[in-house]
């Protein structure tokens, strides 16, 4: 038997919101809308918080309804079978953009938070299986979309430690690479952000189970996201975040501070 193939659940999560906000916008309640469509209450308010799917034979009515022009009808026409990315992970991305502290560490690749563009495209380059080009290029520009936090009025604070070896892999070009270092050590002055290396020949490491970040949201909740080669998770359980924290701690002061982390990279960069 063929196993069902996962729907698209952020794809529909938008689906949902876009419906809402046509329905707001003419001045229709979930009852209203609903009982104009003949179906229950509770199908509308499922659709428009993600929970079911916006079937084409509703979303063209709704079209109608709403004065949306074919909108709601062209969006699940062109709805994809599977997300690109999971519920939880566009969740995460969610909570990135309006997060007021970030604290990332990274043992394999530069923080994406600080990836060049070549840099960013090589990395993506060597996923296995690899991207088709339309694939690359969209989730490169949505990587480099996520970067925008940087410019915020007001940033969040950042916190970075990363391995010496992210620094050494010799991905992409030599000029891709000394662009990334340029860029880095630039970043690195940042008031916003302090930037760590955890050097080579220490011998402690609190990271050796991989990569995680932190994230406190303007609610002040913590949480955290981990990355592993059997995908992601995001982390909201009191004991598990915590647990990160503290191997986090325990990797600020394994790493070098950061003025000697500065030193690091300018060696590097003359090594270049």
């Amino acid at each position: 038997m063929t196993p069902a193939r996962r729907k698209n659940q952020s794809a529909m999560k938008m689906l949902g919101r876009q419906l809402g906000t046509a329905r707001r916008a003419a001045g229709m309640s979930q009852p209203a809308l609903a009982a104009a469509l003949n179906v229950n209450d509770e199908t509308i308010a499922s659709i428009e918080q993600g929970r079911r799917p916006l079937k084409l034979d509703i979303a063209e009515r709704c079209d109608e309804l709403l004065g949306t022009k074919g909108t709601l009808a062209a969006g699940v026409t062109n709805l994809p079978e599977i997300d690109q990315y999971p519920l939880w992970v566009e969740e995460y991305m969610d909570q990135e953009k309006v997060a007021v502290a970030l604290s990332w560490y990274d043992n394999a690749v530069i923080p994406g938070l600080l990836q060049t563009e070549a840099y960013a495209r090589a990395v993506l380059q060597n996923r296995i299986p690899a991207y088709d080009e339309e694939s690359l290029e969209r989730t490169l520009r949505l990587r480099l979309d996520r970067q925008e936090i940087l410019k915020r009025k007001c940033p969040p604070t950042l916190s970075f430690v990363v391995w010496e070896p992210t620094l050494r892999l010799r991905i992409g070009s030599e000029e891709a690479r000394r662009e990334q270092m340029r860029y880095l050590r630039e970043v690195a002055e940042l008031p916003c952000v302090s930037l760590q290396v955890l050097p080579l020949d220490s011998n402690l490491h609190a990271g050796l189970n991989g990569p995680f970040t932190l994230l406190e949201t303007p609610d002040h909740q913590h949480l955290a996201y981990t990355e592993s080669q059997r995908g992601s998770q995001l982390v909201s359980d009191p004991e598990e975040v915590s647990r990160l924290a503290r191997k986090y701690a325990m990797l600020r002061t394994q790493a070098l501070n950061i003025q000697y982390s500065k030193g690091l990279l300018d060696r590097l960069l003359g090594e270049q």
